[in-house]
């Protein structure tokens, strides 16, 4: 199973955050399916749209969807995610480490300050 997701999130009556695609093996394919989610996402209400612009913000992984109505403008942000920690599978935080390089075994002691402080 992949840590990845596309996720969106969107202000309706209160924030709420839908998962779009989970389970994606690499960032590359969540970049992707988050890509495609661009154009194609449609809010659970029912709109219908006349126009959608979409804004990228400088990360690159994250997009600002406007969808406007007849009657109504909506707009939803939709980004990418990497599951770090899951309660029931320590692993997963684990593999994450080291992915990210973090978890590796020190020659020396853990508690020296490291350059540049």
């Amino acid at each position: 199973m992949g840590n990845w997701v596309v996720i969106a999130e969107y202000y309706s009556d209160v924030h709420r955050t839908e998962f779009i695609g989970r389970g994606l093996e690499t960032k590359d394919q969540a970049l992707n399916a988050l890509r495609a989610a661009v154009d194609t996402y449609l809010p659970s209400k029912n709109i219908v749209e006349k126009r959608r612009q979409v804004y990228r913000f400088t990360d690159q992984e994250t997009y600002l969807v406007v969808i406007k109505g007849k009657l109504t403008q909506w707009e939803c942000a939709l980004r990418i995610a990497e599951l770090v920690s899951d309660s029931t599978d320590p692993a997963v935080a684990e593999r994450a480490q080291l992915e990210d390089g973090a978890a590796q075994v020190a020659d020396g002691p853990q508690d020296r300050i490291p350059p540049g402080y």
